[in-house]
């Protein structure tokens, strides 16, 4: 079998390592890459861009390729499932319609209180002189949420009227995230824990995979503004049984069903965001892909191939495969370049990488890296997901954190607090 997986982060790295491990994969096509497929046989980069949906396309039509799995969600949105079941390729990934769940905030939130799903109360705005009035209005804290995609950074929580307000000229007025804030929603902010819950399925049968938990603010105790995800670990004692259930009755299994009702197929990963209140886990979006850390402490646990998991998806045929898991505990912290998620400096040289990688149960998966004099260099704002498995959280923590502290670069910065709250609990 030939596979190709699209995007050049961490997240896609561990997709090309996890994939690499199937017997019955001979050869990865992954593009654009980035420098971490120098470490594998398998794997070769190309230097298509993961937006170019024609050019994918074509790449895998020319090499024919068995199985595309896609990383990030941009070209999802943009339809690259649908061009490639136009050609009869298959692909690991919903299609455009079914991607609004991620692409369109104001999409999904409708699509909540159309069928049932639990979710917190919110207005949706296109103009701002509403939204300002309606801000005004609001318990504090608040949510405000851009309508499409952000990287990540497109939901800020904003503690004062004065930061709603903020919030709002910046999105709808001075257009930082550009036409992702055409529409903007203003949410109650929901308290409690938050976990990340990934399903993968057919459209039909479904499998929920390892519950994570992720760390989106920058800084220790939750601080500083929020970004793609610092880091993460897997399992969590927060999504309990008890909690699955609710989980799969409430929010997963509606979501299917209102998806069939729609005509709208699905085939990939939805991604939950959940946070697990007073009242019960409600949902804060959908992500319609792996994430970006959790897939990074997911696989690692998982026993299956995961090519025979994809392409089960692709059939049909996800009621055929029983999921196994293994019991360790694994933990990923991403270094960071100063500044990150603000302007940060790019080109500085990564030291410590071999001798990180020799260690016993470390992974670490490159995010944003480049290739400079024969070099590994920055090249991002989140640079490498240091990944370490343990027999308990501890040991996993503490190996991490190990590893992190061999690897060197201008003005790194990494969380020290990741798996706190469980380590606590």
């Amino acid at each position: 079998m030939k596979a190709m997986v699209i995007g050049g982060g961490g997240r896609e790295h561990t997709l090309v390592w996890k994939l690499a491990q199937s017997p019955s994969v001979e050869k990865i096509i992954w593009t654009p890459g980035n420098p971490a497929a120098q470490m594998g046989a398998k794997v070769e980069c190309r230097a298509v861009k993961a937006d170019d949906v024609r050019g994918l396309a074509d790449l895998a039509e020319k090499e024919k390729v068995d199985l595309t799995v896609v990383g990030p969600e941009k070209p999802l949105v943009l339809g690259l499932s649908d061009e490639f079941q136009k050609r009869k390729l298959t692909v690991f990934g919903p299609t455009r319609q079914a991607a609004q769940l991620e692409g369109s905030k104001v999409f999904a939130k409708k699509f909540f209180f159309k069928h049932g799903v639990p979710t917190g109360r919110a207005g949706i705005f296109s103009d701002l002189p509403s939204a300002l009035a309606h801000a005004r209005q609001q318990p504090l804290p608040l949510v405000v949420k851009a309508d499409g995609l952000a990287a990540g950074k497109g939901v800020i929580i904003c503690q004062t009227a004065a930061e709603a307000e903020k919030a709002l000229r910046e999105i709808m007025e001075q257009k930082v995230f550009g036409g992702a804030g055409s529409q903007v929603l203003i949410e109650e902010c929901l308290s409690g824990v938050e976990v990340s819950v990934h399903v993968v399925t057919d459209g039909g049968s479904y499998h929920v995979l390892a519950g994570a938990q992720d760390h989106k603010r920058v800084f220790d105790r939750d601080e500083g503004p929020n970004t793609g995800g610092m880091g993460a670990y897997s399992p969590t004692p927060f999504f309990t049984p008890e909690i699955e259930k609710i989980t799969r009755e409430q929010i997963i299994e509606r979501t299917l069903k209102g998806l069939k009702a729609e005509g709208i197929p699905f085939c990939g990963v939805l991604y939950a965001g959940l946070m697990l209140t007073k009242d019960g886990p409600k949902i804060l979006e959908y992500n319609c892909r792996f994430g970006d850390p959790e897939t990074q402490v997911i696989l690692p646990r998982l026993k299956n191939d995961l090519a025979e998991v994809c392409l089960a998806a692709c059939r049909g045929k996800l009621s055929e495969v029983k999921l196994d898991w293994e019991p360790a505990s694994t933990v990923c912290v991403i270094m960071a370049a100063g500044g990150y998620p603000g302007s940060y400096a790019q080109g500085d040289v990564i030291a410590g990488l071999e001798e990180a990688g020799r260690m016993q149960n470390v992974w670490v998966f490159h995010a944003g890296t480049a290739m400079k004099d024969e070099k590994v260099v920055t090249a991002g704002g989140r640079v490498l997901g240091v990944t370490a498995q343990g027999s308990d959280l501890r040991e996993a923590v503490d190996r991490a954190y190990r590893a992190v502290d061999t690897i060197r670069f201008k003005g790194c910065h990494a969380r020290r607090d990741i798996a706190g709250k469980a380590l606590a609990r």
